[in-house]
Formats: structure tokens, sequence, C-alpha cells
């Protein structure tokens, strides 16, 4: 099978495509043969090694073995099961989230029936369902597990236009929230169109100045800091951050504190999440934001592009493009 590795930590052309065997459904496993993936932020940063403690898990001065092909949410087909596997059956039409284990990056994946994975919805393609599943339980992880928010609460979403926080500005005002944006100018009416009453253009404007006052704000891009937020924090806020080590510290310290409250921690077992995603997309009540797409033989410009900083929702990768048969 096709699959795209990397040996080394580095830039984008780290990046090579190669042939793998095509892995064999064991015990409860299901062998799935993805259609699409992505590209997110958060691959693009396990592939240089960054942030430098993260190599702690993925491999001190080289990825580990486990861990050189990328890929973490996927769409696809189930081709064959595992003897105890009984969840899924060949045919099904499924998407998933891969967890530590990466690996979407390829024509086929096996997964264990009880990871992350269940059926598509008949009304949404592939591509689509690939570039909905990381995005949107991560929102669905802070603003329900994490903040708890509740109808007329105030919310603010710092990187409101990217792939984590279109879904966020949905759920939130699906939640009942009041929702407040920060992006770029260019993306502001998206935003809009999502359902923010209120759109930041961070070029030309300072949220911190603005007055407002937020029961939660969520920093979906590790572009601000807790001191920073304070001041437009409730008096009993929470600040959600995806990133950053010194914030773990932070959530211990005003876990005792009281008050403002830093709440974070990493969204891997997305079950009750994917649930409620294919819920809501079967009922067509979610915008899907797909800014490229690329092929996999097209990956190194995709992290490319990635890299840079300023992709409006999803980049997708079509696996599955050339109508090749599967091997047997």
């Amino acid at each position: 099978m096709r699959a795209v590795m990397f040996h080394a930590y580095g830039p984008p052309d780290v990046l090579t495509q190669v042939d793998l065997p095509t892995p064999v459904p064991r015990a409860d496993q299901v062998l799935i043969r993805v259609h699409a993936t992505t590209v997110t932020s958060a691959e693009c940063g396990m592939r240089r090694g960054e942030p430098r403690w993260g190599r702690v898990i993925i491999g001190l001065r080289r990825p580990r073995k486990g861990v050189r092909v990328l890929g973490l949410e996927f769409a696809g087909e189930v081709t064959a099961v595992g003897p105890a596997a009984h969840r899924f059956r060949v045919g099904d039409r499924v998407f998933g989230f891969t967890g530590f284990g990466v690996g979407a990056n390829a024509e086929y994946k096996c997964l264990s029936e009880r990871a992350s994975v269940t059926t598509m919805p008949a009304n949404v393609t592939y591509a689509q369902a690939a570039a909905t599943v990381d995005g949107f339980t991560t929102a669905w992880h802070y603003l329900r597990d994490l903040a708890d928010v509740q109808p007329g609460q105030k919310v603010l979403v710092i990187g409101a236009s990217g792939s984590i926080g279109t879904y966020a500005v949905q759920l939130g005002t699906q939640l009942g929230a009041v929702v407040h944006g920060v992006c770029s100018g260019r993306n502001a009416k998206l935003v809009e169109s999502l359902g923010a009453d209120r759109v930041f253009d961070y070029t030309v404007e300072d949220f911190t100045t603005s007055g407002e006052r937020y029961d939660a704000v969520f920093d979906t891009v590790g572009r601000s800091a807790f001191a920073r937020c304070r001041q437009v924090l409730a008096p009993r806020g929470c600040y959600l951050p995806t990133t950053g080590l010194v914030n773990n510290l932070l959530a211990v310290r005003t876990a005792v504190t009281g008050g403002q409250r830093v709440r974070t921690g990493m969204s891997v077992r997305k079950h009750t999440a994917l649930a409620a995603l294919r819920e809501l997309l079967s009922e067509n009540r979610l915008q899907i934001v797909i800014d490229r797409r690329y092929t996999m033989a097209e990956i190194v410009e995709a992290h490319r592009y990635v890299d840079g900083g300023h992709k409006t929702g999803n980049v997708v990768i079509t696996v599955v493009d050339d109508g090749r048969p599967s091997p047997p």
C-alpha cells in the first residue's frame, strides 16, 4: 500500500511516499481503506518535532517507528474485520480518529473496533467526513466537557476561522451561548456566517481592550496567554488553551485558588463527541469548511501550506483518487 512517512524531524520535504505491506486485522481490529484524511497544525508540529517536550512521546532524536506515518483523522471503507470484531461489517463507510497511533496518511489503516470510529452519515462525502473529526471533537471537549458552556453565556473563540475554531463557533452557538470570534479580516464574514455575533480582526483590533467579559475564552491556535486574557474573563470564567506546557501547571494552580480558571487537556477518546457529530451531520446542521484539497502525492505541498499558518478551516488529502483496485 502507498503511505507517506518521515524518518527525521524537519520541513515538509522530510515526507516521502513509500510502499508498505497492507496490514491484516487481528482480534477485534477492522481494516479501513482510507479515502480521505487531512493535514492539521498538530501533525505539522509532530513533523517538526515541536514542541520539544512532545519528543518525549513521539521520539527524542527522531520519530519513533509507530508515528512515522502521520494522519489523525480519516474517512474510508471497512474492507476486512478481525475474528473478534462484531461492531462493523465489510462495506461500512466509517470515519474517525486514529489517536496516538496516527497512520491515516496511507491507503489502509487497522484500528480496534473500540477506537474512536463510527459509521458515516449517507449525506456526506469522504472528504467532508474526514474534515470534521478532530476539529469538532476538540471543540466539543473544551466547550462541553471542560467549560460546560450554558445558554446565555459568552464565549470568545481565538482562531475562529481555523479547523477547531470554525466548529467551536458553531457548537457554542448551538449550546445557546453568545459567541465572538478572533480571526483575520478576510475571514470575518465566514465566521459571522457560522454564528458569531462579533468578530475581532486581530490585524487591527485588540480584543483585550474591547470591554467585553467572557465566561470562556477558547484559544484554538496558541496565540494568547492566560495573563493577557484575564482582563476579558468573567470573575469565574475559563481560559481554554489547546497548547502550551505552562498551561497545564496553571490549570493545577487555578483549580486550587478558584476564581478565573485555566482548563486544558487532550481529547483522545472521542466516542461521545463522534456520536453527536454524526447526528449533526446527518441533520445538515454543521457547516464544513474546506480550504484546499490535495492528493497524497501532493502532501508535501499541503504541509507547506499549513505551516504558513493562514489556512481557513481544513486541508483535505484525497487518498483514493486514481481508481486503482484494492490489493488482495
